[in-house]
């Protein structure tokens, strides 16, 4: 990597989020210069101190507008979409962002020529599943690849690091509640991968260097039941929490009612999601078509989690330093 500028402009929708800003971050290292594309601009100055001064632009761009899509893509040599949303909010819907959203961003890639976009996705998609969530991942594949067939589609499982949706919320609910619930009894399987090293796989197809065409399965190097993640994350931080078994019907009652709360802790929908495995098919594992495939040593939980859990002990950061 180098981050000498190489004169390409890669555009990246839903570039301040999550997985957005460490995509942004690898790219930019790459020497790429950046149009950050996300409906606030004015949220999304964090991005610029990841490259060169005048390397990450942000841009406003709204899915619902297709005009800002076509403005934000106009004169990009490459397109990322990493738009994604764990549950709907106001005009924020699983079908707008997830199903209709990437054919939206596909169309306009085409008309500006590409032959193809990088396009995140999510393991479990599923245009048959029970769960709002799955299908329209599945939708917005279809779509992507119905408009560029050349397009890469990468299916992560859960991604884990510092601002990650999942250690980072049952670390903080460890704090307050004796007790955490293991929805489904906490049998659902994952494979979670280091968000870096999704955003390394994004940096890899931009630059040309995985099949086009062809949909990428991203795990990391631990399978673990959802028990077994929050044993990981209470033995990181130092806390006794009991763990609570919920089946998957009481669990998806508790979804009908917490989804109803501001910040939506837990969906009925998301509930749904758990009833199946997330984890890397054999049929990609196969086919080469994984992380390991393209090159990628994941990095493990238990490497990465103490690196950003430790604020969560009873001490703060410093806990595991102090002296008796």
């Amino acid at each position: 990597m180098s981050n000498a500028l190489n004169g390409k402009l890669v555009t990246i929708f839903g570039a301040s989020g999550f997985l957005g800003r460490h995509i942004v971050q690898d790219l930019a290292r790459r020497g790429y210069r950046i149009r950050a594309a996300v409906r606030r601009p004015d949220l999304a100055t964090h991005l610029q101190p990841l490259g060169a001064p005048g390397q990450i632009m942000p841009i406003q761009a709204n899915l619902r507008h297709p005009w800002s899509v076509e403005r934000a893509v106009e004169g990009a040599d490459a397109v990322v979409n990493a738009v994604g949303i764990l549950a709907p909010s106001g005009k924020q819907t699983f079908d707008h962002i997830q199903a209709d959203g990437p054919r939206l961003i596909a169309e306009a890639a085409l008309k500006n020529g590409l032959k193809g976009i990088v396009h995140l996705s999510a393991i479990g998609a599923d245009s048959a599943s029970k769960s709002a969530y799955a299908r329209t991942k599945a939708a917005g594949e279809a779509g992507v690849l119905d408009t560029l067939p050349d397009s890469i589609i990468l299916r992560p499982s859960i991604v884990f690091g510092p601002e990650d949706d999942f250690f980072n919320q049952f670390a903080g609910m460890s704090t307050i509640a004796p007790i955490l619930p293991l929805i489904g009894c906490g049998v659902t399987k994952f494979q979670p991968v280091y968000v870096q090293d999704v955003a390394k796989a994004v940096g890899a197809a931009v630059e040309g260097d995985l099949k086009a065409g062809a949909t990428y399965e991203l795990g990391g190097p631990d399978v673990a039941t959802f028990k077994e993640c929050l044993e990981l994350m209470l033995k990181v931080t130092g806390r006794k929490n009991a763990l609570l078994p919920i089946p998957f019907g009481l669990s998806k009652l508790m979804g009908h009612v917490m989804g109803a709360l501001p910040g939506a802790p837990l969906t009925a929908d998301q509930v749904e999601l758990l009833k199946s495995d997330n984890v890397v098919s054999k049929a990609a594992k196969d086919a080469g078509l994984t992380l390991d495939g393209i090159g990628i040593k994941p990095a493990s939980m238990a490497a990465v989690l103490p690196t950003y859990l430790d604020r969560f002990r009873e001490f703060g950061q410093y806990d595991a330093h102090k002296t008796a």
